[in-house]
């Protein structure tokens, strides 16, 4: 796009300024273990995975079977137990089955919700990872601001010596230290709001690694910049077979069509098998039965068939919202991939062309002016827009990286031990 212009020593030292800073380096990787760890949202969400794994073989058990006792006495003066044929203790053991099929739908439909709480505990530990890269780079953005801020302070002092140099002489007005002190002053006020920046940056990140939240953290690393090497068409692909929110959407489909089918199932009645002992003694027998008990669905236009309907606009439902999530998805990921495109060009633009040219722009004037040949205002707004162009490319930096992590988490892709990617 531009000629590359060698850049000068002033523009090397002010990137680099502050790079040796006190707080200790902060690793990106190490906050992603962290959380992992220690996010009370995700630690949650795992406790849900493990919650939905115990009923499953609750939902395909049988009922508990019933037993009864009890004794049947003749008379109301006496115990007749042995002296009367109709005087008995009384035994019994029942147990239901449900109709053929039903304990498998039941499990099936347990396991479905399983699979789709498994699948929503993933997104969830994307989204929080996502959630930590854009505090991450958020708070490398306040850094590189307050590195620029301080570096032009710097710069800012300089033309306010010189004017005090040309006010001193006879040279220029008063005016011109005055205008070259107050752009240093709004900059001392710019600096005192990045630091509340970082403040809150830091705060939210500790809250989310389940610190406290004045826990000292250390000073983002500057990632490695290496051009965005997927395509849109291929993000796309990646999220349809990856993204953990749709596998728990379909997921809920699966349970959703196991409900229709487990409600048709209802129009069949279920068995109660029981068996049966009449204690008696003396010149008494005792006796025994066997009996079998089912329930009839007489109801069936209020109850089972209403059931069935449930089940079929639940599944429509839940159909529906697959749809609306992939629509978003797609939309979401072409956001994200514009932004990544836009933040590259516009990276590119500064750092190769309006920066280098700006910072020879502003040396030419502050040369220009300490010889009486350029007025103040040209040297105050060439070092105005030297910082305006170099906090708006690592502002694109920092919306570049933070694009990157949201389509991450959209499209599933991680280099974290995920468990059951083909699922």
């Amino acid at each position: 796009m531009f000629k590359r212009i060698a850049v000068p020593v002033l523009f090397f030292s002010i990137l680099s300024f502050c790079a040796s800073a006190q707080a200790a380096d902060l690793k990106l990787q190490d906050l992603i273990q962290e959380v992992i760890k220690n996010n009370p949202e995700i630690l949650a969400a795992q406790a849900g995975v493990q919650v939905s794994e115990y009923k499953i073989p609750q939902a395909g058990a049988l009922p508990d079977p019933m037993f009864m006792f009890g004794y049947q006495n003749e008379g109301y003066s006496n115990y007749t137990f042995g002296e009367m044929p109709d005087a008995q203790w009384m035994f019994s053991a029942s147990q239901m089955f449900p109709f053929w099929g039903k304990r498998a739908l039941k499990s099936e439909m347990a396991s479905q919700e399983a699979e789709s709480i498994k699948a929503s505990s993933k997104n969830i530990i994307l989204k929080t990872i996502s959630r930590v890269k854009e505090l991450y780079f958020d708070l490398l953005l306040a850094y590189k601001t307050r590195e620029q801020i301080q570096g032009k302070t710097d710069l800012f002092t300089r033309i306010e010596d010189a004017a005090l140099a040309r006010y001193a002489s006879g040279m220029a007005p008063q005016q011109e230290v005055l205008m070259a002190q107050t752009e240093k002053y709004m900059l001392l006020e710019k600096d005192e709001m990045v630091d509340q920046k970082i403040q809150a940056a830091e705060g939210m990140l500790n809250s989310s690694l389940g610190r406290d939240v004045q826990s000292p953290l250390g000073r983002p690393q500057v990632p490695s910049y290496t051009p965005y090497s997927y395509q849109l068409p291929e993000l796309l692909k990646m999220a349809m077979e990856n993204s953990p929110e749709i596998k728990a959407r379909e997921k809920m489909i699966k349970g959703a069509e196991a409900r229709v089918r487990m409600a048709e199932k209802e129009y069949y009645p279920d068995f109660t098998l029981g068996a049966n002992l009449f204690k008696r003694s003396g010149e008494f027998e005792d006796m025994w039965s066997l009996t079998a008990q089912i329930n009839v669905p007489l109801f069936y236009a209020k109850k089972q068939r209403q059931g069935v309907l449930e089940a079929k606009a639940a599944l429509s439902q839940n159909k529906q919202e697959l749809l609306a999530t992939l629509n978003m998805l797609a939309s979401n990921l072409r956001d994200s991939y514009s932004m990544i495109k836009s933040a590259e060009r516009l990276m590119t633009l500064y750092k190769e062309g309006l920066i280098p040219k700006t910072v020879q722009d502003f040396q030419l004037a502050l040369s220009g002016y300490t010889v009486g040949k350029v007025e103040a205002i040209t040297v105050i707004s060439r070092l105005k827009a030297l910082l305006d162009f170099e906090l708006l490319y690592w502002g694109q930096f920092a919306e570049r990286e933070k694009a990157m992590a949201r389509i991450e988490a959209i499209a599933g892709i991680t280099d974290l031990p995920m468990e059951d990617k083909k699922n």
